[in-house]
């Protein structure tokens, strides 16, 4: 962010807005392989021109690493059961589409979530491994705190309960002035100010916004400003 920003010639901007969702054209194209709705390459890459596929992976990785992914990034509580009928399914064929692996998944998720494909978790697991999401946000968040001017606004909308954890998490260190041990004998306004303060609650859509677009259906806003 501060590189593309310098290369422009700019260093200090009046707001930042992170949409952390996928775009619906990404999703909504067949050879991206990023949905199970739709039969295609099982790729993944948000950029296609480097990195590893998400076949490439599934048909390396250790069972034992594919069923942490799948638990932490999809928190799947059949995590052990999918991982285990991927390793089962790439001894009989590689898993190369998305259609393959939405089948696999099937097969080993014993219960399904009214309206949810059983796929959903085990999908939205590998694709935040494969691009390393959540790594790429919590490098990017102090970087979007640093380039705002005073006064400028922090505005991150994310689609995941782990994403919106460490926006949280993120946003309340920053708002935190007094970050000394307890007790320390220090004067309130020898204390350095917090580099944000918080902007209002968060924010989730309404259920009129909800029946327009679906898929803002788990999005949540949070907004901080910079001190």
């Amino acid at each position: 962010m501060k590189a593309a920003l310098a290369a422009r010639n700019i260093h200090r901007v009046a707001g930042v807005l992170l949409d952390l969702g996928v775009s619906s054209p990404q999703l909504d194209t067949d050879s991206r392989g990023f949905s199970f709705m739709r039969d295609g390459p099982l790729d993944m890459r948000m950029d296609t021109t480097s990195g590893e596929t998400a076949a490439d992976w599934l048909a390396r990785a250790e069972e034992q690493e594919i069923r942490e992914v799948i638990w932490r990034h999809g928190e799947e509580r059949f995590a052990k059961q999918v991982a285990g009928a991927i390793v089962a399914a790439r001894l009989q064929h590689r898993i190369e589409t998305t259609r393959q692996l939405a089948e696999v998944v099937g097969s080993a998720v014993r219960s399904r979530e009214p309206g949810k494909n059983p796929a959903t978790r085990t999908f939205q697991a590998v694709r935040i491994h494969i691009n390393r999401e959540l790594e790429e946000l919590s490098v990017t968040l102090p970087q979007a705190v640093e380039v705002l001017e005073p006064g400028g606004r922090l505005a991150v909308i994310s689609f995941h309960s782990l994403e919106d954890r460490i926006v949280k998490n993120f946003l309340r260190d920053q708002s935190n002035a007094d970050k000394l041990p307890k007790n320390l004998p220090v004067r309130a306004k020898d204390i350095p100010a917090a580099p944000v303060k918080l902007v209002g609650k968060a924010i989730k859509p309404s259920e009129a916004e909800v029946r327009r677009n679906p898929r803002s259906r788990s999005a949540v806003l949070r907004v901080a400003e910079k001190n």
